[in-house]
């Protein structure tokens, strides 16, 4: 399982990579499903869980907390340490290094996204499989914008894929790290909730504006909420 789980996300990873040099014109439509989707799986299965878990030991308004406090930490790290910027500049008067401080941000990413995969399956299978499909989703997308972020700094197309396999890779990792330690119910559900202001931040601040931008809204928004309604149905059925 930890086997194809890694290969999943390699896979994912290199595929959006390939598909943002391919079909750039129709990147905001698998962008608005990934916001849906991640989005979601926060709303329908991260907090339930973590409110779950951690409910015997914390207050949920507590626990609720703790997810605003990962929404305003990512925020912070994405703003202010990972230099991630959202805007749209694309003329060349960036700096190139600016494109592998960016590339590299998700990266490090990616590896925070193969732990989560692998704490989830410290909680259950179901919630492992939910959440994997989620950052697989969200992998694919990583791999978008790593590509987007090196081209747009006037890195070569070599450049791009050599990132988009770093990009790759490094959810793999993560998953392969968890295999080394367990943590407590108490400490899973605090994590899943840190988690859940992780997805949401990214969600909508990452990737719904990057699906709308210069774009139809209607298409977008109608991808956007088959996302949530994809995940919402995955989630439902693997509660079953």
């Amino acid at each position: 399982m930890i086997i194809l789980i890694c290969l999943g996300a390699f896979v994912a990873t290199l595929l959006g990579g390939l598909f943002a040099l391919k079909f750039k014109d129709r990147l905001h439509l698998i962008l608005g499903f990934s916001a849906g989707a991640v989005i979601g799986v926060a709303f329908f299965d991260l907090m339930p869980e973590a409110i779950e878990l951690a409910g015997q030991h914390f207050e949920i308004s507590v626990i609720t907390s703790i997810v605003a406090v990962g929404f305003v930490f990512y925020m912070i790290l994405d703003r202010f340490i990972f230099l991630h910027t959202h805007h749209h500049d694309d003329s060349t008067e960036t700096l190139h290094p600016r494109g592998k401080l960016g590339a590299g941000s998700l990266s490090i990413h990616s590896f925070l996204d193969g732990v989560a995969i692998g704490l989830a399956f410290q909680v259950s299978a179901a919630v492992g499989a939910i959440v994997t499909i989620a950052v697989l989703t969200h992998d694919f997308s990583d791999g978008i914008n790593t590509v987007n972020l090196v081209l747009k700094n006037k890195g070569s197309k070599k450049e791009a894929f050599r990132w988009l396999l770093v990009d790759s890779i490094a959810p793999v990792l993560g998953v392969i790290s968890t295999l080394f330690f367990t943590l407590h119910d108490a400490a899973l559900g605090i994590l899943l909730a840190i988690f859940s202001g992780f997805f949401l931040y990214i969600g909508a601040s990452d990737l719904l504006p990057e699906s709308h931008h210069s774009h139809p809204t209607v298409w977008t928004t109608f991808m956007t909420v088959l996302g949530v309604l994809v995940l919402f149905g995955a989630i439902k059925l693997a509660g079953v």
